[in-house]
């Protein structure tokens, strides 16, 4: 556990550097020149073509800075939601195993629960850390001390609150990454009606070109945000609701395999 979050952030930083090389590299060899070309067949057959109307081009819509930041910190959280969900998919698989082996109809005593024990104690590090085997570690040193299976469900309980209170916390960064995409969406939009606004007076000598080139700035920077933003936001929801799956089905496997079977003597 204590070795999961440098892990983690180191794993962080190296995607948010791969986005940024990668779409960077698109964008500098194929989006920005197809762009340019685009734009420049428009304006020669504009002023060639009196009822020429321009097509709208997914290169220029996706030109601009902006977009190109959409897109990096759109793949930064593709990354970090792969990691989670693979973390998540590796403890589910947790639960097609058996930890405590215990025979239907088999009762395990207080004075049990140490050789039980011992096949968790006996996993390799990597496997101890995860919360299955960690519930039903501690659910089985509660049970050997206190001899009390309600305080042992208790435990379990609060320790599977524990873990889902911690995997919503760590979904914090990746809800910045979804804040962050329309914002610098609208830091488009605010730049593309600046300079639209800073080119008004050659719009009142009818030319118009430089304004709408602003215009379609600020409003295909939104655009690509808005898009990209309600992707992200279904995937984090999509995310969340496999972690809290996960937490629910691993309380209910140990109340199954484990706590159902205690009993102290005489009960």
């Amino acid at each position: 556990m204590k070795r999961r979050f440098p892990a983690e952030f180191v794993y962080q930083v190296f995607a948010l550097i791969i986005a940024i090389i990668v779409v960077h590299a698109v964008y500098v060899t194929v989006v920005r020149p197809k762009a340019a070309a685009v734009a420049a067949e428009q304006i020669l057959r504009i002023e060639q073509e009196e009822n020429y109307t321009p097509e709208r081009s997914v290169w220029v819509i996706i030109r601009d800075f902006e977009q190109e930041s959409c897109f990096i910190l759109m793949i930064w959280a593709f990354c970090i939601m792969g990691y989670k969900a693979f973390r998540a998919l590796k403890e589910r698989a947790l639960l097609q195993q058996e930890f405590v082996r215990v025979q239907e109809g088999v009762r395990i005593l207080p004075e049990d629960t140490r050789e039980y024990a011992r096949n968790i104690q006996s996993l390799p590090e990597r496997l101890r850390e995860m919360l299955l085997p960690r519930v039903m570690l501690s659910s089985l040193e509660r049970f050997g001390s206190t001899r009390n299976v309600q305080d042992v469900s208790s435990v379990a309980t609060n320790l599977c609150e524990s873990e889902g209170e911690r995997l919503e916390s760590e979904l914090s960064m990746i809800r910045y990454i979804a804040w962050a995409i329309p914002s610098v969406g609208f830091i488009g939009t605010v730049r593309g009606i600046g300079e639209a606004l800073g080119q008004a007076h050659r719009a009142v000598d009818g030319d118009i070109a430089g304004v709408t080139q602003s215009l379609g700035t600020a409003f295909n920077s939104t655009f690509i945000a808005l898009l990209i933003s309600i992707v992200v936001m279904f995937l984090v929801h999509q995310l969340q609701l496999l972690q809290e799956r996960f937490i629910f089905d691993a309380q209910t496997h140990v109340d199954h395999n484990l706590i159902r079977h205690m009993q102290t003597r005489g009960a």
